[in-house]
């Protein structure tokens, strides 16, 4: 042990720069000013890689700059190790933290963030010292792996490992830990603090839950109960990942914090509520969360939804709206009077959909109103209303009071019933614009279930002016995608019932740091737009033959959510199985 330690080399700036200098990545002009250039207190006290990255040098080899992640590829590389990238969502913060203390690995430089059975994989800063190896095999009992990765990302979630692992320690020795009487409703997210600091541990915790939702581009936090543990879920482009485990009274008081925060009754566990609470990111920017509570086996199921400012700013390509269909939809909007539906399930972007388009339409000459259930993006251009059933306010008497309110488009969260749907007619018929969403998975399912509600048809042929059936698809990752093969018979199933040719070049995920090693990055629309043009409004009859529908729907030009994504597919954009997984098939026959 004496000799390793004796064999032990720090990195130090001069050394560093000095290798990077005889390999050919720095000039030595560059060096040489670094070397001579005064250092403040905190810049002194990171990394010397860290700090290379941060002067923002060029790469005198290949175009580009000396990043974080070049510079840990050559660590690993002039060291002999393996690079391992730390993906937070991957580690198991429990069982890594309990191998060594925060003040140990803050002393070596080292996070472990593989814990099993007979072996512990840490990440090191420092690849040349080995003294702390032998004596973490000694008290583990598990031999070591050794990785490198980026300095910045061990010290960061050096400090969130072991702060959240504290605070979840701290508050399950906590009876009955609430954060009672704070009901503030702008909440400020900031760095974690000090592992070792005595900290509110369930404030600590939640906010780290936050945080780590707003880095992962997460829409939805789920936090569910279980007998022994709350588990903590994550949706991430539409598909949802494991995060950690809480102890279940740990799991209790984070539910009762949050419920707080959304001012809702703490005390009520037996039926469902909702909620809000605007978050403040370190950065300035709000973000908005929408609270909901289910009553469960083992306690209560808190579901957030997260909604980004930015949506209200994104444009119709941004959503993946364009050629004909953009054509199509922009000239349904255009129209001064009449109902526009979009359809699809929950989850699907209807909302941001309908919100893009009434962001566009509502200029200083237009009164635009909304009833919605709940308001769930606040926009300062549009007059925006909230359902309250417990005082008879629902969308029926939301759109009859907005009829009074001289506006000129109104939209309405959700048609569930014959009133609503009555009303809307309504409105529509004195001359209103009306927007709305359907839950069907097509667009001309939309017309049997007007019919299926009440509503009689030539009502429907004299007031729907079209409806948009949408789904999201995930979409490769800019970064890393790669030409793929496709087969035939999948591509078929897209296209059907045309001909479309198979593209000459299509491609498929890969996975690297940008992506978080799916292949995937973000998402976009496909969709299927019915306009109600005069040869569809014939077939509109109280027993309307849906077949017939599809048939002059595709006839006028529609194409199916699966044709829209093939469109994708040959973009480049996405692929044939994500299109296949969440667009229903054209359930039709020539």
């Amino acid at each position: 042990m004496a000799e390793s330690r004796a064999a032990d080399r720090l990195l130090d700036l001069r050394g560093l720069l000095e290798d990077l200098v005889v390999q050919g990545y720095v000039s030595r002009l560059d060096a040489n000013r670094i070397v001579g250039s005064p250092r403040t207190a905190e810049q002194a006290q990171m990394h010397p890689l860290s700090y290379i990255a941060s002067c923002d040098l060029g790469n005198q080899k290949a175009p580009g700059t000396l990043s974080h992640e070049l510079l840990s590829a050559w660590l690993a590389e002039s060291s002999a190790h393996p690079l391992y990238h730390i993906d937070p969502l991957k580690v198991n913060v429990n069982a890594v933290t309990e191998v060594m203390s925060f003040q140990f690995a803050k002393r070596h430089q080292i996070l472990c963030v593989e814990a099993g059975a007979e072996e512990l994989m840490v990440a090191t800063a420092q690849p040349f010292t080995h003294g702390w190896e032998e004596q973490l095999e000694h008290t583990s009992g598990r031999r070591v792996r050794r990785v490198v990765a980026d300095p910045a990302d061990i010290k960061r979630y050096c400090v969130e490992f072991y702060s959240l692992a504290n605070s979840i320690s701290g508050a399950s020795g906590l009876q009955g830990t609430s954060a009672a009487n704070n009901f503030e409703q702008l909440l400020e997210l900031g760095g974690l603090k000090d592992p070792e600091a005595n900290d509110q541990h369930i404030v600590n915790i939640v906010d780290w839950l936050l945080q780590h939702a707003f880095d992962q581009r997460a829409s939805d936090i789920h936090i569910e109960p279980r007998r022994q543990v709350g588990r903590i879920r994550f949706r991430i482009d539409g598909v949802l990942h494991p995060i950690h485990e809480l102890p279940d009274q740990v799991n209790a008081a984070v539910t009762s914090r949050l419920k707080i925060l959304g001012r809702m009754n703490v005390a009520e566990k037996r039926k469902p509520q909702d909620g809000r609470i605007k978050t403040k990111r370190p950065d300035g920017s709000e973000v908005e969360l929408r609270l909901s509570t289910l009553p469960t086996a083992f306690g209560e199921k808190l579901v957030m939804r997260i909604f980004d400012p930015e949506v209200l700013a994104r444009s119709y390509s941004d959503l993946g709206l364009a050629g004909s269909d953009l054509a199509r939809w922009q000239t349904m909007l255009a129209r001064p009077n009449g109902i526009v539906l979009v359809t699809g399930p929950t989850g699907s972007g209807k909302t941001t959909t309908l919100y893009t388009g009434l962001k566009q339409l509502a200029t200083s000459a237009v009164n635009v109103s909304t009833v919605e259930d709940p308001i769930e993006m606040v926009e300062e251009s549009f007059n925006q209303t909230q359902v309250h059933h417990a005082i008879g306010f629902d969308f029926a008497a939301g759109i009859r009071t907005l009829m009074r309110q001289d506006p000129d488009i109104i939209m309405v969260g959700e048609i569930r019933d014959l009133e609503t749907a009555q009303m809307a007619v309504q409105a529509a018929l004195t001359g209103h614009l009306v927007i709305s969403t359907l839950h069907t998975n097509d667009a001309p399912t939309a017309v049997t279930r007007l019919l299926d509600l009440g509503l009689p048809h030539y009502l429907l042929k004299s007031t729907i002016l079209g409806v948009m059936a949408q789904r999201l698809v995930r979409t490769l990752c800019p970064a890393c995608k790669r030409e793929d093969k496709i087969d035939e018979a999948d591509w078929h199933s897209l296209v059907r019932p045309w001909k479309a040719p198979m593209p000459d070049k299509v491609y498929g995920p890969e996975g690297c740091l940008e992506c978080r090693n799916t292949g995937y990055k973000g998402r976009q629309g496909i969709y299927e737009i019915l306009p109600f043009s005069e040869a569809v409004q014939t077939i509109v009859t109280p027993d309307c033959d849906l077949q017939q529908l599809r048939r002059q729907a595709m006839r006028d030009g529609m194409n199916s959510l699966r044709l829209s994504g093939a469109k994708k597919v040959a973009a480049g954009v996405t692929t044939v199985a994500e299109v296949l997984r969440v667009a229903p098939p054209p359930d039709i026959a020539f």
